[in-house]
């Protein structure tokens, strides 16, 4: 698997804790989208590990060709 899984072609609006760790899903496999399950274990891919200072609505990439991960920059619109 070179490429990951396109899981949307839009971003997922996901309500976010402050200073809660959170595993982004880079490789589109997680039945949990847009958050990691594991399923990355048999491919190259790693979750991103992030979190943010206050909490908030943020979007999350589904398609992942993000170049700004975990977080949607509109890569979406050209796939």
């Amino acid at each position: 698997m070179t490429k990951p899984v396109i899981t949307q072609k839009e971003p997922y609006a996901v309500q976010l804790e402050a200073d809660k760790n959170y595993a982004w899903c880079a490789c589109g496999l997680s039945k949990n989208q847009p958050f990691c399950d594991g399923a990355h274990k048999e491919t190259d891919f790693k979750p991103v590990i992030f979190q943010v200072e206050e909490a908030k609505t943020a979007y999350l990439c589904g398609c992942k060709m993000t170049g700004n991960g975990p977080m949607c920059d509109g890569t979406h619109k050209n796939i």
